[in-house]
């Protein structure tokens, strides 16, 4: 957990994966490992599990926590580990968040509550409550309006910035790319800035990114760590190609939606 006391080292390719499970539908711990020896090895910036890729609204509270420690245990302190710790329901989240705190993650990505549609206030209540609850743990607000079906404003978002010294953050999953400018606008250059679209991933660059949870690095890790290596290095004719060249895998990878845990899929004995 040696990020944790500075987020702003949290930056490049946070690779998003996938949570593995056996036949018989328990968690892969092993193929997990397994996934992030591969990502560490193909370059990628940090490891996050336990966001939408990660499926975490069809685990339960012990199979996220089993992830998350058989993560943390793989990456030492390599990279950051941002986990997924949002749910449906507060006390879940708080519970979820202080098992990745206990566990050593570097920052947590909570997720907007899904299906009650919050106003911005309610927004706002529930996420100060898991900053106080955990003042000493770095905080990333996870906007995804497709999944949660509300969007969190960029004045709230602000407000939370200005208001919680460990609200660090955001991951910004929309396709507005308006959206991405106001959120910056509103709260700041100062406020970190995570794509989770990923043909927005290098043009949030150009507004002062710092880096992107692209699903795509499952399949491609070293290419979209490469991505942004190229863009901070100034070569952004490179950066732009593997932008261009990533497209098919994009296509490819949102053929079917998740979750979705068909029999053997994504597990070590497939």
């Amino acid at each position: 957990m040696k990020f944790r006391s500075d987020p702003s080292t949290i930056r490049g390719s946070i690779a998003p994966v996938v949570t593995p499970f056996t036949a018989e539908g328990a968690v892969d711990t092993n193929g997990l490992r397994n996934l992030i020896r591969w990502q560490l090895a193909n370059g990628s910036h940090g490891i996050s599990l336990g966001g939408s890729t990660g499926e975490p609204s069809a685990q339960t509270i012990a199979e996220r926590a089993a992830g998350m420690r058989a993560a943390v245990e793989e990456i030492g302190d390599a990279v950051p580990f941002v986990p997924g710790t949002g749910s449906a329901k507060l006390d879940e989240t708080l519970e979820l968040t202080g098992i990745a705190r206990e566990v050593g993650a570097d920052a947590v990505l909570i997720i907007t509550p899904y299906y009650a549609r919050p106003t911005q206030e309610a927004l706002y209540q529930w996420y100060a409550t898991v900053a106080r609850e955990y003042p000493d743990l770095p905080v990333i607000v996870y906007n995804v309006p497709s999944r949660t079906a509300v969007d969190i404003a960029p004045e709230t978002v602000a407000r939370l910035f200005r208001d919680f010294d460990n609200i660090v953050g955001i991951k910004e999953t929309t396709k507005d790319f308006e959206h991405f400018s106001r959120v910056l606008y509103a709260a700041g250059p100062e406020l970190l800035v995570w794509s989770g679209i990923e043909l927005l991933s290098l043009p949030l660059m150009s507004l002062g990114g710092v880096g992107f949870v692209s699903a795509v690095a499952n399949l491609a890790p070293a290419a979209v760590a490469r991505m942004y290596q190229a863009w901070v290095e100034g070569d952004f004719a490179t950066a732009r190609d593997l932008h261009f060249r990533l497209h098919p895998l994009v296509d490819l990878l949102f053929v079917e939606t998740n979750p979705a845990r068909p029999s053997g899929c994504w597990s070590s004995a497939a």
